[in-house]
């Protein structure tokens, strides 16, 4: 798959090289921006990876106007793991975290996405539409039915994220069939604040734009938060039913099928 846009590439990495500078831009984002922390040998390569990246296929968004950088024109990344790829391999990331067994069945066509950024420079534009689209050529093709992963709150703070989580709670918890929860020794309530008491505004402010973008497109949280003290962030799982989007996020799919 190929979407080319404006001056734009999205595609899947096809080498070494390009999941090397995929990694680069998540040492970027992650380490010297949000303060996630990575063994020794890798902040001496200025590189975020785990043990999980050769499972994954990994979508990049390419200026190649920057070509020559040390990032080799790479400016956005997604990482995506169908579940037929994580049975026959290491199994999902997000495991670690949550309980998913609401989505495990054998007949139920689910992506795990992750470490999805964009470099700073082209936070704001047309970046991170442009990878939603070549997403969804990736969720036609393989014919998804549920879209999931954990997203971040920057910090480990739980009481300064009271409202925020407390208003995903109350307000987009996941039905029955898709409710994963966090994993019981980590468990963090998100009904921390009762309904009644949040100011809705404040916690909107306060959700991540790209929380706040999956929700817009019908999208569901699980129960409980995660603190992810490697990474410096409060975790929420994401869930998306292609059943259940919303007519907007079908525009955003058919139109990425088209490109």
């Amino acid at each position: 798959m190929q979407i080319t846009a404006s001056s734009f590439i999205v595609r899947l990495a096809q080498t070494d090289d390009d999941i090397r500078a995929a990694q680069r831009l998540r040492y970027e984002v992650f380490v010297e921006e949000m303060g996630a922390t990575v063994p020794d040998e890798d902040a001496k390569l200025r590189l975020e990876r785990d043990r999980f990246d050769p499972y994954f296929d990994h979508l990049l968004l390419i200026d190649p106007d920057r070509a020559g950088d040390d990032l080799r024109g790479v400016v956005g990344v997604y990482r995506l793991m169908r579940n037929d790829a994580a049975r026959a391999g290491i199994g999902f990331y997000g495991q670690s975290e949550y309980d998913l067994s609401p989505l495990l069945g054998p007949d139920r066509k689910t992506l795990e996405l992750g470490r999805s950024c964009v470099h700073a420079d082209y936070r704001g534009g047309m970046a991170m539409h442009l990878l939603w689209s070549g997403l969804g050529d990736y969720v036609v093709e393989h014919g998804i039915e549920v879209l999931f992963g954990v997203a971040s709150f920057p910090g480990t703070d739980l009481d300064a994220l009271a409202a925020p989580l407390s208003f995903l709670h109350h307000n987009h918890l996941a039905p029955a069939d898709l409710r994963v929860r966090a994993q019981p020794d980590h468990f963090a309530p998100m009904d921390r604040v009762p309904v009644g008491e949040i100011d809705r505004l404040a916690a909107l402010r306060a959700i991540p734009p790209l929380i706040k973008s999956y929700l817009r497109l019908g999208g569901f949280v699980g129960e409980g938060a995660y603190v992810d003290h490697g990474f410096n962030t409060v975790d929420v799982c994401l869930l998306m039913d292609t059943a259940r989007m919303t007519a907007k996020a079908r525009e955003v799919y058919s139109r990425g099928a088209k490109s």
